[in-house]
């Protein structure tokens, strides 16, 4: 896991899914399916797909041994994936 993740996504000016501009104040949330950054409407969709539910726990099982463990996550980056943040 790239230790600088928070450069590259947290102040996501687009969304990288539907292309939306993203102002500071807008929230975003991480995909679980790319790990990008993407609005709250694509969040919804995201959701909404058959396999999010497996999808999902297999990505936050996978984060936290690879960055919750093994750098104690000090900036909630597993988190981000189901916690909206703004930049």
């Amino acid at each position: 896991m790239d230790v600088f993740w928070k450069d590259s996504i947290l102040c996501a000016i687009e969304c990288t899914r539907c292309h939306r501009s993203l102002r500071p104040g807008d929230e975003r949330i991480l995909s679980c399916y790319d790990h990008e950054a993407i609005c709250m409407t694509c969040k919804k969709e995201e959701e909404a797909r058959p396999d999010y539910e497996d999808v999902s726990k297999e990505m936050i099982g996978q984060c936290l041994i690879d960055v919750e463990m093994g750098q104690s996550d000090p900036k909630g980056y597993c988190y981000n994936h189901f916690y909206p943040y703004k930049c």
